[in-house]
C-alpha cells in the first residue's frame, strides 16, 4: 500500500511508477527540467514561466522545458513498483488561478523524475533543499542504469535578481504553498519570475552557440 503524502489518499489518476521515458526531446535543443515535490504547485509554474520568457526572447525553437516530480511525498517513488502522488494529474487549481491572473497557463501534467531525465536533461532546477536530495537519492539509486554521474543540479532560486528576494530567499529556496493561502502562491509567481530570467541568461551564456536567435 501506498504510504500517505500531502494528501490523505491518492488521487484517482495516481498510478504506480513506471520508469519509462519522459517526453521526448528533440536532438540539438538545450533542456531544462524543473523540479518540486507532487508537480502540481512549484515546478509546473516554473516550467510555465520559463516557457514564456523564453518566448518573449524568440528563442522557443531552441528550448526543450518539461517539470517533474520527487514522488509527492511517497519515500519509495523512485524504486520499482513505487508510488508517486499526483501521477497524470493537473496543476494545483490555486496555483492555476494565481498563474491565469498573470497571464500564465499551467498545461501540464504531473509526473516523477526518471532514469531518462538524470541521464539526458542539461539543467535540472530543484525548487529547494529536499528536491534537491531526492533528486540525489534516486540518481544513486538508478546509477547502474545510467551513465551520467556528475548531475546538473541546481536551485532556482540561485538565480534570482533582485536582492531583497535574493536575500530572503535564495537559501531556503522556493517556499512550497501547498498548505498555505493565496499570498503564497502570488510569492511562488514573484521568486519564479525573478528567478526564470536570470536562468534564461545564465543559459545564454554557457550555451550561445546552441541557441538559435
Amino acid at each position: 500500500m501506498p504510504r500517505a503524502g500531502r494528501d490523505s489518499a491518492p488521487s484517482a489518476s495516481s498510478r504506480f511508477f513506471n520508469p519509462g521515458p519522459p517526453p521526448l526531446r528533440e536532438e540539438g535543443k538545450v533542456s531544462v527540467l524543473m523540479v518540486c515535490l507532487g508537480n502540481i504547485c512549484r515546478s509546473p509554474s516554473a516550467e510555465a514561466v520559463f516557457r514564456a520568457a523564453v518566448a518573449k526572447r524568440g528563442l522557443s525553437d531552441s528550448f526543450w522545458i518539461d517539470s517533474c516530480g520527487t514522488g509527492g511525498g511517497a519515500g519509495d517513488w523512485y524504486k520499482a513498483g513505487g508510488f508517486s502522488y499526483h501521477e497524470g494529474g493537473p496543476a494545483d487549481q490555486r496555483m492555476a488561478a494565481a498563474a491565469a491572473s498573470r497571464g500564465i497557463a499551467l498545461t501540464s501534467s504531473s509526473r516523477p523524475l526518471s532514469p531518462a531525465d538524470v541521464e539526458r536533461v542539461d539543467y535540472i532546477l530543484a525548487m529547494d533543499a529536499a528536491n534537491e536530495r531526492a533528486i540525489a537519492v534516486a540518481a544513486e539509486h538508478w546509477a547502474a542504469a545510467t551513465t551520467r554521474r556528475e548531475l546538473p543540479v541546481s536551485r532556482l532560486t540561485h538565480y534570482l535578481r533582485d536582492p531583497a528576494l535574493k536575500a530572503a530567499h535564495a537559501p531556503a529556496g522556493v517556499p512550497d504553498p501547498y498548505y498555505g493561502g493565496r499570498q503564497g502562491f502570488e510569492t511562488v509567481l514573484d521568486l519564479l519570475e525573478d528567478a526564470c530570467e536570470g536562468l534564461l541568461d545564465a543559459i545564454l551564456e554557457e550555451q550561445g552557440g546552441r541557441v538559435k536567435r
